[in-house]
């Protein structure tokens, strides 16, 4: 295998922000025909409920079955998954599903209220959705983790039901998937995938309950569905290809930096990895690193073009403005592989998930650290979150006036309400004000 060229970007040249914007550029704009197969996929079914469901199993996964009922997973089914697997397998699933657990139990919200002095009464009810709909990827890909990532939260939050959909191409069922089902307690299992089974989230069957939020990942047609039915339905994300980058200050080991720019690199070709330095030695060693290991690697093909098409080493005059640098980029995955990453971190505004610390390889943050590992990607750690129990939370307010609270606060709103000319904004508030006339 040849070598591959990473660019090379300095900080200080003078048309850095330009070729960073390039760099970063990502074209999520969807395929004409996807959105049209897609939108048929979903009228489908949600005017012929079930029998269309069938028909596009059959048609995509070759699967056929005489009732969408034939294609659900009972709990004994997953229970025989969880016994089939091997023992680490179950050990390793049931060790990062107590974290992830005992990470989001930390995360749980509660209802609150307070009195005024008049005794008016005002809060917040916080209440879990009642039905959560998890997409899993199935066939050749298989992601037992992000079915604990999905349905442990919702679970957490409260919500009443998870509804668990997961394709099953040629009938093929991947029995980690079912076993991390059983271990977090998903109620409900569908063995249906793509848009059809997006559709049947949102929209409902005669056999599948519709939900109030479909979240997990997929594929162009999973995430246009998503992207399609959000207002009738909530949804995680609109999730772009995953992204890694890595502060370092130059003293970590160069093999175990190009590894994690792999870790990235390896899920797909438009993947993105970075490292940022103020060390040039050091970026030539990870260069020199990537070389080396990349023969080594398994998806040889998919990382050397992730990384030679998207991959980018980045000098920087020191840490400060390494740190300017990821805020302007705002990555999915952050590792602070320096000295002093408590320090560094304070400077850290945009990140969707940071790994402190030299040892903290994100791909720990990808199974069993804890924190959830469906993260915002393409920049938007600028203005959200990773997946949580909040995701599976509403919250509704309380307002509870006293008649002292709303002869009070009444004389208020009679005066914005008249000053937007509602009238009968106006009168309903005054009806409460004491000596006032109704007429």
């Amino acid at each position: 295998m040849t070598d591959v060229s990473i660019k090379r970007l300095n900080a200080s040249q003078r048309d850095f922000d330009s070729a960073l914007s390039a760099l970063l550029a990502w074209d999520d704009s969807v395929d004409h025909q996807v959105n049209e197969s897609v939108r048929h996929i979903l009228h489908e079914v949600k005017t012929r409920g079930d029998q269309a469901v069938l028909e596009f199993t059959e048609k995509f996964d070759r699967l056929k079955a005489g009732s969408v009922a034939e294609l659900e997973m009972g709990q004994e089914r997953l229970q025989q998954a969880l016994k089939a697997i091997p023992q680490d397998q179950r050990v390793a699933l049931e060790q990062a599903a107590d974290r992830v657990r005992d990470y989001h139990e930390r995360q749980n919200q509660t209802s609150w209220q307070y009195e005024d002095a008049d005794g008016t009464v005002l809060g917040q009810k916080v209440t879990p959705l009642d039905r959560a709909g998890l997409y899993v990827p199935g066939g050749k890909a298989a992601y037992p983790s992000s079915v604990l990532m999905n349905a442990i939260p919702a679970k957490v939050a409260g919500v009443g039901e998870v509804i668990m959909v997961v394709p099953t191409p040629d009938g093929v069922v991947n029995d980690m998937v079912l076993a991390a089902a059983a271990i977090a307690g998903v109620d409900r299992v569908f063995t249906i995938g793509g848009a059809q089974a997006v559709a049947a989230l949102a929209y409902g069957t005669d056999t599948i309950p519709s939900v109030d939020k479909i979240v997990g990942p997929g594929n162009i047609f999973v995430a246009t569905a998503k992207r399609e039915v959000f207002g009738v339905v909530g949804i995680d994300m609109i999730a772009g290809p995953s992204e890694i980058l890595v502060i370092c200050d130059g003293k970590t080991d160069p093999d175990w930096i190009a590894m994690d720019l792999f870790s990235q690199a390896e899920h797909d070709e438009q993947a993105q990895s970075i490292l940022v330095s103020p060390d040039a030695e050091f970026l030539d060693a990870v260069q020199a690193s990537i070389n080396k290991l990349l023969p080594t690697m398994e998806r040889s093909e998919i990382i050397a073009e992730s990384m030679g098409s998207r991959a980018a080493l980045i000098q920087v005059a020191d840490l400060s403005e390494a740190a300017k640098v990821s805020n302007r980029i705002a990555p999915e995955h952050l590792e602070l592989s320096v000295e002093d990453p408590v320090a560094l971190v304070e400077e850290i505004r945009h990140a969707g998930a940071i790994f402190m610390g030299r040892y903290t390889a994100e791909a720990l943050g990808d199974y069993c650290a804890g924190p959830n590992h469906v993260l915002p990607t393409s920049g938007t750690a600028r203005f959200s979150s990773p997946l949580g129990v909040y995701d599976f939370q509403k919250r509704s307010s309380l307002i509870g006036f006293s008649a002292q609270g709303a002869d009070r606060m009444g004389r208020v709103a009679s005066v914005l309400a008249r000053g937007e000319g509602l009238t009968a904004h106006a009168r309903s508030a005054e009806y409460r004000i004491a000596g006032e006339s109704n007429e």
